[in-house]
């Protein structure tokens, strides 16, 4: 747990906001900024949007003491989030005090460069706050999928009333299915934990994980083949990397069983949409899409109007109340690196090679 102890005036880092004001205003509102003024040194008028001449800080011309403006060099702790700009070697120049990140959000590649890390500084995210309501979206699709839940409710709303569901959909239920989780990353490692309790047989792809490890979390290691063609479900949870484009293309999809259901609230570029769209159109496969390629798909696309697609507009991730999560984990990293103990939830340059 964080340290009760509070630093003193003098001790407490000169902190900065830096994403999409909107955002510092969800994640941070009056009560959580003075909770974090116990233990930095932060002006909530200001967020950095853009570095580049204090371009991004709202209404600075609007403050007849200029003084107030922040000084960049002082700064030792960025607090960001989504709108984060990138923190290059230019801008790390002006900001030579700077040895801390902590990122309200997920992902930190898109502001977290090779100077970050040539410089030394220390790094944390929230993506294990954020992983929570991605798993439980994921696995409510997992269940509902098998559940034929989306194919009965549309017969239903036909009135088509006396079907035997059972046999109209053979192997209905949740019974003894596999599901397949491609990629044990933070959101698929807390998929497999979430289903662990429920009567189902795990299957997990991923390089870089070993068979006990994956024992461990409850699953069978296997290739990303074999589980394709093994699977009642799958969920796909991997990196956007260039080795994973097109993870799953034409000749992968193929390998699915008939009326297997695909998940992905990972990435949209680790399917082929193109192929995709060929199998859904042919109603030989169900697709739960929260992420897609390109996102957002063109009006034109048939994904959309497919009865066996379930499309969302990527919101598995945190939202409304979820969003506490990620702010409270923020704050607790902060707290702990004023009491000089280390973080909770770092990133280091290997992991993100492998992450996303």
């Amino acid at each position: 747990m964080p340290s009760t102890q509070l630093p003193s005036a003098q001790a407490r880092p000169r902190a900065l906001f830096a994403m999409g004001r909107a955002h510092r205003d969800v994640l941070f509102p009056p009560a959580v900024v003075e909770r974090l003024a116990r233990y930095v040194d932060i002006d909530p008028q200001f967020v950095a949007e853009d570095f580049a001449d204090f371009e991004g800080f709202e209404d600075v011309e609007n403050f007849e003491d200029f003084d107030r403006v922040p000084d960049l060099a002082a700064v030792e702790l960025l607090i960001t989030s989504w709108g984060c700009p990138p923190l290059d070697h230019a801008v790390l120049a002006r900001m030579p005090a700077l040895k801390a990140v902590v990122h309200a959000a997920g992902s930190v590649k898109h502001h977290v460069t090779e100077a970050c890390w040539d410089r030394g500084l220390l790094v944390s995210t929230a993506a294990a706050a954020n992983a929570l309501p991605v798993a439980e979206y994921t696995v409510a699709a997992v269940l509902f999928a098998n559940k034929r839940v989306l194919e009965i409710s549309g017969l239903y709303r036909e009135h088509r009333t006396a079907l035997d569901w059972s046999a109209y959909c053979p192997g209905l239920g949740n019974y003894r299915r596999t599901v397949g989780v491609v990629g044990a990353s933070l959101v698929g490692r807390r998929v497999l934990e979430l289903l662990r309790p429920y009567d189902l047989d795990l299957l997990v792809a991923d390089p870089h994980l070993d068979p006990l490890r994956a024992r461990s979390l409850g699953a069978r290691l296997v290739d990303l083949d074999e589980m394709l063609a093994a699977c009642d479900v799958v969920s796909l949870h991997a990196p956007a990397l260039p080795e994973t484009y097109h993870l799953l293309d034409a000749r992968r999809l193929s390998l699915l069983r008939d009326g297997a259901t695909l998940i992905n609230t990972g990435r949209g570029s680790l399917i082929d949409t193109e192929a995709l769209t060929t199998e859904a159109a042919s109603g030989r496969i169900h697709a739960v899409l929260d992420v897609t390629d390109p996102e957002v798909l063109p009006a034109t696309s048939p994904l959309y109007s497919l009865p066996n697609v379930l499309l969302t507009p990527h919101i598995a991730g945190s939202l409304g109340g979820e969003l506490q999560r990620i702010t409270h984990s923020a704050l607790a990293e902060i707290e702990r690196y004023c009491a000089g103990r280390e973080f909770a939830h770092p990133v280091t340059r290997e992991a993100l090679t492998t992450s996303a």
